[in-house]
């Protein structure tokens, strides 16, 4: 059985979302549900979904670690 490139994208990006999650819950000390909330309203998450500047590829952590420095609002 063939796996095709578009299922292996939407794969990849399953697992980097969750790995995103569980970093964002843990560096900022909130739950996972709180933590998806935060993520899936960003900016970042639109730009991984999108394939833009192949965010998607980079490290969870520096993914992470953007996310908190230039979307400060999602946790004033």
């Amino acid at each position: 059985m063939a796996v095709d490139k578009k299922e292996l994208r939407e794969i990849y990006i399953a697992f980097l979302e969750e790995d995103i999650i569980k970093r964002l819950a843990e560096i900022r000390g909130i739950d996972n549900r709180l933590a998806m909330e935060k993520y899936y309203n960003s900016k970042l998450c639109q730009q991984i979904s999108s394939g833009e500047y192949g965010l998607e590829y980079l490290d969870y952590k520096y993914l992470v670690n953007d996310l908190i420095e230039n979307e400060p609002e999602l946790f004033a």
